[in-house]
C-alpha cells in the first residue's frame, strides 16, 4: 500500500509561526524524506466558509496568501500537490455518504467542535455546515486514501472521528477506505504554540500571532512586548520557565548554533534557563536573543516570499496542477466507494438481472 500524506490549512489569513512549528516545518521535512509516495496539502476554502459564509472575499483573497506562505517555507510543487478543496467535487459527495454513518449527538460531543462553538458564540444557532465539519474533514482525508495525517494535538478528536467513520464504512460495505494514522510534531513545544500574550492558543482572531510575512520591526515589537513571568519584576528575582512564553518559543525555535552566533556567553538553552531561574538574568536580554533567532529564521522565509510575489502566474500554476492531481485521486476513490456501496449502476449492470 502506498504511503500518502494529507494535511492542510483554512485560508482565513496569512499563516503564522504557530503553523510553522506545528506543521509547515514538519511538512517540508516529510516531503523531502523520500518515505512517502504522495503528499497532498489542501487549502481548505470550503471548510473556511462554514463560519465565514457571509464573507467569501476573506476566504478567496487568502488562498493566494496561504500558497505564498507554503512556497516560502519550502513546500516543493515537484514533491507536493497543493490543491484547493472546493475544486474537488468528490469531497462533498463523500461527505453526503459519510453523514449517514455518524449521529448528531456524536458530532456535538467532539471536543474540538465544542470549544470552537463556544469561542465563536454560536450557542444553539450552530450552522449545520460547521457542526458537520468533522464529517467533511473525514472526506478530505479519505478521498486520496491518506495513510498519514500530520496535525497539532487540538486536531486529535477530529482525526479520531474520521477513523470512526472509516471503520464504520468498511464494516458495512467491506474494506474500501484507508484508516489514517495521526502524526504529531516531535518537539513538544511545537504541539501548540501559545500566543504572544500568553494565551493558550495562537489565533488570528485573538491578534496574538507573529506572521511568517511580518516585517522585522513588527516581529521585534511583538517579541519585546511578549508575556513572560509576572513575578519576575527585578533582574535579580528568580524567574519561572513554566508558562513563560519567551522560553516556550525558545524551546520551539532555538538551535544549538544559535548561542555561538547570538549569545556566546551561554553554552546552551539549559544553561540560559538555569540562570533565569536562579535570578540575575533580565527578560529584555532573553527577548533580544529570541528576536535574533526569529529574525534569522523568518528573514529567509520572507525573502523567498518576496521572490514568489514577483511571479504570481507560477503560483497560480502550482494550484492548478496540484488540484488536477487531487481530482484524479478523488475520482479513483469515488469509483471504489460507489462499487462498495453498490451504486455503480452504469459500471456494473448486474442489478438489471431479474
Amino acid at each position: 500500500m502506498e504511503k500518502i500524506i494529507l494535511t492542510g490549512d483554512r485560508p482565513t489569513g496569512r499563516l503564522h509561526i504557530g503553523h510553522y512549528v506545528g506543521s509547515l516545518r514538519g511538512r517540508v521535512q516529510l516531503q523531502n524524506s523520500g518515505e512517502y509516495d504522495k503528499v497532498f496539502i489542501m487549502i481548505a476554502d470550503a471548510q473556511a466558509l462554514t463560519d465565514n459564509f457571509d464573507n467569501p472575499d476573506k476566504v478567496r483573497s487568502n488562498i493566494l496568501q496561504v500558497t505564498l506562505d507554503y512556497l516560502s517555507c519550502g513546500i516543493d510543487p515537484k514533491k507536493t500537490n497543493v490543491f484547493i478543496q472546493s475544486q474537488i467535487p468528490e469531497l462533498p459527495e463523500l461527505t453526503q455518504f459519510y453523514l449517514n454513518l455518524v449521529t448528531v449527538s456524536r458530532l456535538e460531543r467532539n471536543p474540538t467542535i465544542k470549544s470552537e462553538i463556544q469561542m465563536r458564540g454560536f450557542d444553539r444557532a450552530i450552522p449545520a455546515g460547521f457542526l458537520c465539519y468533522p464529517v467533511s474533514q473525514a472526506a478530505d482525508i479519505t478521498f486520496c486514501k491518506a495513510t498519514t495525517v500530520p496535525v497539532g494535538e487540538d486536531q486529535i478528536p477530529m482525526l479520531e472521528q474520521a477513523r470512526e467513520i472509516v471503520r464504520t464504512f468498511n464494516r458495512i460495505y467491506g474494506e474500501t477506505l484507508v484508516e489514517p494514522e495521526i502524526l504529531l510534531p516531535e518537539n513538544e513545544a511545537s504541539l501548540r504554540l501559545p500566543g504572544t500574550d500568553g494565551k493558550a492558543k495562537m489565533s488570528k482572531s485573538l491578534g496574538n500571532c507573529i506572521y511568517l510575512s511580518d516585517e522585522p520591526e513588527v516581529i521585534k515589537q511583538k517579541i519585546m512586548t511578549m508575556y513572560t513571568d509576572p513575578l519576575h519584576i527585578q533582574v535579580s528575582d528568580p524567574g519561572h520557565i513554566e508558562g513563560n512564553t519567551v522560553f516556550t518559543y525558545l524551546d520551539a525555535f532555538c538551535r544549538p548554533d544559535d548561542f555561538e552566533r547570538f549569545l556566546p556567553e551561554y553554552a546552551n538553552l539549559d544553561e540560559l534557563k538555569a540562570h533565569y531561574q536562579k535570578g540575575g538574568l533580565g527578560d529584555v536580554k532573553v527577548k533580544r536573543f529570541l528576536n535574533a533567532i526569529m529574525q534569522d529564521t523568518l528573514g529567509e522565509i520572507r525573502a523567498r516570499r518576496k521572490e514568489y510575489e514577483k511571479d504570481l502566474d507560477y503560483v497560480y500554476d502550482v494550484l492548478v496542477e496540484g488540484t488536477k492531481v487531487a481530482r484524479e485521486a478523488g475520482k479513483e476513490t469515488m469509483a471504489d466507494v460507489k462499487r462498495a456501496m453498490k451504486i455503480d449502476y452504469f459500471d456494473n449492470t448486474d442489478w438489471l438481472k431479474l
